[in-house]
Parts: structure tokens; sequence; C-alpha cells
């Protein structure tokens, strides 16, 4: 399975200076690429006070759908002022079957990490299978 919790603090630059019309054309290209991933879960792009901010979480049988890796790496290419994590838990993938991973946004640039809080899945999260 395929569990991913996240959330996206989208800004022009890291000024926090943004020119308002230009952030509202990176919001509308985002909105687009929201749109076309047509996701059954969560996968919001708002305003709150003032500043667009993108939120998304699933469970799915396949990490491909959505692509919430690739909707970061856009955020970071568009709009590099963007911040914000996605944890991601894969029980398929071959090196990281038993670990969340954490993928963080700065700066234009999306890198991946383990959650240590969180991992080992087993036994931190869950117990080991028995018999």
């Amino acid at each position: 399975m395929f569990e991913y919790h996240g959330w996206i603090t989208v800004r022009e630059t890291a000024a926090d200076d943004d020119d308002e019309s230009r952030l509202h054309q990176i919001v509308d290209e985002l909105r687009l690429r929201i749109a076309q991933m047509d996701s059954p879960y969560l996968l919001d792009l708002r305003w709150m006070n003032g500043e667009p901010f993108i939120h998304l979480g699933g469970y799915s049988n396949h990490p491909s759908s959505p692509d919430v890796a690739g909707l970061f790496e856009q955020v970071a290419v568009v709009a590099p002022g963007s911040y914000g994590l996605l944890h991601v838990r894969d029980d398929e993938e071959p090196d990281h079957g038993n670990e969340v991973r954490v993928l963080r946004l700065v700066r234009g640039v999306v890198t991946e990490h383990t959650e240590a809080l969180l991992s080992p899945c087993i036994p931190t999260v869950e117990d080991p299978v028995i018999g």
C-alpha cells in the first residue's frame, strides 16, 4: 500500500515578497495540474488568510496514482520559494518498505529523508506479524 500525507506553503520567492499577480498565475497553473491528477483522495489548493496552501493525503494501491511526488517537483520549479513536507509509506519499496519517508521541499529543491519518529514501521507503528 502507498500512504501519504503532506502540505505545501506556495510562495514565488523565499523573500516572502511575492508579486501578487505572478503568485495568482502560479496558483492557477498548479490548480490545473491538480485537476489533471483527478485524485479520489485529499488534494486541495486553497487560499487562507491571503496565502495559497496545498494539502494532500491518501491511501492507494500504487504510488503512481496520483503522482504526489511529481506535484512536489513541479511546485519546486514554478514556485521556488515554497516549502513543505510529504510523508510517504510504501510497503512495496524494495529498500525502504519498513520506513516512512519524508520529501522536503525548500528553496526549489526536493530531498528525501527517513522519518525517524515513525521508522522503522515495524515495531514502531505496527506489531510484527507472528506465525
